[in-house]
């Protein structure tokens, strides 16, 4: 790893935020596979300190949740008691979006259930610096959390979709369409006009194309919950802090003011040195 130049480890870096896989990201840069499976693991561990860091006392306003399937080892028909049910199976991303900046404040990598929604949304309560309203989906655990944490003091909306039926033929992967929308009052006085899960279902699309492991219908998938995690936080940390976003036209982290101004790759990769 010492031998690989900054440059070099930066082009194996951006090969995997644009959704390549470790093995297309070794056959374009020459780089062995196990050589990027190490250096994806340290600046993964560089970009959860830098998200942690820096997601602090943010002047949010509207948040978004939802979380977003994966599996890790096997999917979760294929477990056997004898595995280790924190290592493989079923594992999802819970994120925060901000409406507004499109900032990704908070993330968290693990089951869907009551201790890890929990925990995501204790850490989105500690980075935020204001009265926030809240909408979700119709998922249970997030009403639990989300009175746990802040009680009376944030405005949550619930916002449920039902879809049509799956059509059979050709077209069944297509998207379902939406044939309902419910919107209901949880806690607090939130504005059920400006209530939604479009911006963070959108960022749900765009972790699915950017991470080789989140793809449906393929072959791609983690063979450890460390790879899982150490791909997340280098895609939010390079969607927070790299990359432009188009309606934006400046990064999420500017929008926000988390910083002042557009970081390269390369100096996440640095920080990893």
């Amino acid at each position: 790893m010492n031998k690989l130049s900054v440059s070099k480890q930066t082009q194996a870096v951006n090969a995997l935020v644009e959704g390549c896989s470790i093995r297309s990201t070794e056959r374009m840069t020459g780089i062995h596979r196990d050589t990027i499976m190490r250096l994806m693991g340290r600046v993964g561990q560089a970009c959860e300190r830098i998200m942690d860091e820096k997601m602090r006392d943010l002047p949010c306003k509207h948040i978004q949740l939802d979380e977003i399937w994966c599996y890790v080892g096997k999917k979760q028909r294929h477990v056997k008691e004898k595995d280790d049910l924190a290592q493989v199976g079923d594992f999802y991303t819970w994120v925060a979006i901000d409406s507004d900046t499109k900032l990704i404040p908070s993330y968290k990598v693990g089951k869907r259930d009551a201790v890890t929604g929990q925990a995501f949304i204790d850490d989105l309560a500690c980075r935020l610096a204001n009265r926030v309203q809240i909408s979700s989906d119709g998922l249970g655990l997030y009403v639990t959390a989300i009175e746990e944490t802040f009680g009376i003091d944030v405005d949550y909306a619930q916002i449920v979709k039902s879809y049509e039926a799956e059509p059979i033929g050709p077209g069944r992967y297509s998207p379902p369409k939406v044939v309902a929308v419910e919107k209901s009052y949880v806690t607090g006085r939130p504005n059920l006009d400006i209530t939604s899960t479009s911006f963070v279902e959108r960022q749900n699309l765009t972790m699915r194309m950017n991470m080789r492991r989140f793809t449906r219908l393929t072959n791609g998938f983690s063979k450890k919950v460390e790879n899982l995690k150490a791909a997340v936080a280098v895609h939010f940390a390079h969607y927070n802090f790299v990359r432009v976003h188009k309606t934006l036209r400046i990064t999420p982290g500017m929008a926000a003011g988390v910083t002042n101004r557009l970081w390269s790759l390369q100096e996440i990769v640095e920080l990893a040195n």
